[in-house]
């Protein structure tokens, strides 16, 4: 019980380090723009695909069509993430110092959503969802 608790104390702190460095992108005097925020949504989305999978998903099959259309799905939405930055840096909407920003943002807040599913999407009897 208590490597969940480190392990969920650790992924927060992650989560937090990821948002703080898409709000240095954002809100840093040299930047002054907000519209890398719209990469929030995507933090959302990205772990959906995968949740909805895993409930219509049976793990009989080594091949699954709607496990494999999940992983689709969320690389999509994941490629989003690293794209919008890049799109609104090259039309000078940002800075390319607020893209780096929201770039590192997205590399850690990405690993702390891979780590969570690889902690606590094991099924075993310390899952997610028992939180």
């Amino acid at each position: 019980m208590m490597a969940g608790i480190k392990a969920l104390v650790a992924l927060s702190f992650s989560g937090a380090l990821g948002l703080t460095f898409l709000l240095l992108g954002c809100a840093l005097e040299h930047f002054g723009v907000y519209w890398p925020m719209f990469v929030l949504i995507f933090y959302i989305l990205s772990p959906i695909p995968n949740l909805i999978a895993r409930r219509h998903a049976d793990d009989t099959e080594s091949s699954n069509a709607c496990r494999e259309l999940a992983y689709f799905l969320t690389s999509g939405i994941v490629v989003s993430a690293y794209g919008l930055p890049v799109v609104l840096a090259r039309k000078s909407v940002i800075q390319w110092g607020a893209c780096g920003l929201v770039m590192a943002g997205n590399c850690v807040i990405f690993l702390t959503i891979l780590g969570f599913f690889l902690i606590f999407g094991g099924g075993d009897d310390f899952s997610w969802e028992q939180w």
